[in-house]
C-alpha cells in the first residue's frame, strides 16, 4: 500500500500540473534530488493525477523492452495513469497544442470487460478483455526529456502520459501466443517512419497487462471493468510532428489513423 504524500512530493506534483496547464516545461536538473525512489515517484504521480480533476480511465505501461529499460537504467516497466480525455478514437484529430514534446508508439490497448485481479493468468486476462490497435503519444512536462529524463521523474510525470489513439476492439479470434506475433508499420503522410513487433513488449503484451494488474494491486489499486491499458511500444519511438498518421497492423487490428494538427 502507498503511504501519504509528503509536502515536497505534493510540491513536485503541483509544478507538474502547472507545466501541464501552461505548457511551459520544467527543467530536469531542478528536480533530480526531489524524487529519489519509486515509492516517492508513484506518490507524486497519483498526486499529479488528482490535480487534473478527472477520473483515471486507464493506464499506460512504459519500458517494456530491454532496449528502453537500458535507456532509463531500469530493470522493470513503469506505469502511468491516463485520465479521461486522454483516450482518443481512431480517425479523430489530436490538437498539437494540447501536447508539449510528444513521441509516437504503436501499441495494443486492452479494455477490461470485467474486473481484473492479480490471480488472473494471461489466458484469463485475454478472456476478460477486448483488444485494439493503438498509437500512443507519450509526452512530458520536462524540457528535452527523451531519452535523458531520469527514471524517477518519468514515473512522477505519469510515465510521460499524453494521448492514446485507439481503434475499435478487434472482432477476430486469437490466442495468447498469437498476440506475441503481431507486426505493425507506422507512417506519416504516407511515408514509413518505423515498424516493429508485439514481441518487443515483454515478449507478449499480455505479460505487460499482467505486470500492471499485479503492480496496481500491490499498491492498493483495483482494476475495474472499463479500464483501458496501453500496454507498451512495438518500436523505438520517433518524435511527433504535425501530419496524418497511420499504424497498419499485419493481422487482427486493422489500421489506426489520426491527424496531429
Amino acid at each position: 500500500m502507498m503511504s501519504e504524500t509528503t509536502k515536497q512530493e505534493q510540491a513536485v506534483a503541483n509544478d507538474l500540473y502547472q507545466a501541464l496547464t501552461t505548457k511551459k516545461p520544467l527543467t530536469m536538473a531542478d528536480y533530480d534530488d526531489k524524487v529519489t525512489d519509486y515509492d516517492s515517484a508513484y506518490r507524486v504521480q497519483w498526486a499529479f493525477s488528482a490535480l487534473k480533476n478527472k477520473p483515471v480511465a486507464g493506464y499506460k505501461v512504459s519500458l517494456t523492452s530491454e532496449e528502453t529499460q537500458k535507456m532509463f537504467d531500469s530493470d522493470s516497466p513503469f506505469y502511468g495513469a491516463e485520465v479521461e480525455g486522454s483516450w482518443v478514437k481512431s480517425g479523430e484529430t489530436v490538437p498539437f497544442s494540447d501536447l508539449m514534446d510528444p513521441l509516437l508508439e504503436v501499441e495494443l490497448v486492452f479494455t477490461a470487460n470485467e474486473a481484473l485481479t492479480p490471480e488472473d493468468t494471461v489466458e484469463d486476462l485475454l478472456k476478460k478483455t477486448s483488444v485494439s490497435g493503438a498509437v500512443e503519444l507519450p509526452d512530458s512536462r520536462f524540457a528535452d526529456w527523451f531519452p535523458a529524463l531520469g527514471k524517477y521523474l518519468v514515473v512522477s510525470d505519469s510515465a510521460v502520459a499524453g494521448r492514446v489513439v485507439y481503434a475499435p476492439a478487434s472482432k477476430d479470434s486469437f490466442t495468447v501466443d498469437d498476440l506475441a506475433n503481431v507486426h505493425a508499420t507506422l507512417t506519416k503522410d504516407g511515408e514509413e517512419l518505423a515498424n516493429g513487433a508485439s514481441s518487443e513488449v515483454l515478449g507478449n503484451p499480455l505479460n505487460s497487462l499482467k505486470w500492471l494488474v499485479e503492480k496496481l494491486a500491490g499498491q492498493g489499486h483495483d482494476f475495474p471493468a472499463g479500464t483501458k491499458v496501453s500496454s507498451g511500444t512495438f518500436l523505438l519511438p520517433p518524435h511527433a510532428t504535425k501530419g496524418h498518421y497511420e499504424a497498419k497492423f499485419d493481422k487482427y487490428f486493422g489500421t489506426v489513423t489520426f491527424d496531429l494538427k
